[in-house]
């Protein structure tokens, strides 16, 4: 079992830091919603390891993909979530720089006043836990990860149920302590982030990144 262990946490770092849909969530909820939302993303994220674990145990992952039609509404559902959520970044740099054109000008535009900058979709730590469970419940790729990796670190004697949670809480350990790595940095970076041209490049940045995300899933699964 420890040697199991031992070899599954190698895979699951290299699967925790390569960059995806969870770390832009995360980064896009530090800068716009601070530490504490940012942090419940990444627990939301986490739970959603979970959710994809017990369903791999259950045989629900075998049977989604087993069932084209079914993966394939499941993908459709995620690349929709991403491209919205990559929509939502882009109105707010859009907002804030707006807002920076009214305060240059006297903080009025035609008469009407600003907006003050700021993100205008602030998440609450139980919205941004919703984001974070979403976006990886929404992503197939998790439960056929899990399907075809997990197998392969448990031991033929082991419990197949208690073993697979045993290996997912690793990854999702894993995936709390780089992603709250990355809401803490955010945040001690305060200073630097919340400076308005910073935010908007980097609002932009990570919305661009999300609809790219989810234009490349929506590509991939009408082909």
């Amino acid at each position: 079992m420890f040697s199991s262990l031992l070899g599954f946490t190698a895979v699951a770092v290299l699967l925790t830091v390569s960059p995806g849909p969870d770390f832009a969530v995360v980064l896009r909820t530090s800068l716009g919603s601070g530490r504490r939302s940012a942090l419940c993303a990444a627990l939301g994220i986490a739970a959603g390891c979970f959710v994809w674990g017990l369903a791999g145990a259950a045989g629900l992952t075998a049977m989604l993909s087993a069932s084209q039609a079914a993966y394939d509404a499941l993908r459709v559902a995620g690349a929709l979530y991403l491209m919205w959520l990559g929509f939502q970044a882009l109105r707010s740099a859009r907002r804030a720089s707006k807002a920076a054109r009214g305060a240059e000008a006297g903080g009025t535009e035609a008469g009407v006043p600003v907006p003050e900058a700021g993100p205008a979709d602030r998440q609450s730590p139980l919205q941004a836990f919703r984001t974070g469970l979403l976006t990886n419940v929404l992503n197939p790729k998790v439960g056929v990860v899990y399907m075809s990796l997990l197998p392969q670190f448990i031991p033929h004697d082991a419990p197949v149920v208690a073993t697979t949670l045993l290996l997912v809480a690793v990854h999702a350990v894993l995936g709390l302590v780089w992603l709250g790595g990355i809401a803490l940095a955010v945040h001690r970076a305060r200073a630097f982030f919340q400076r308005p041209r910073v935010r908007r490049r980097m609002d932009q940045a990570t919305g661009g990144v999300l609809l790219a995300l989810g234009a490349a899933v929506g590509v991939e699964t009408a082909r």
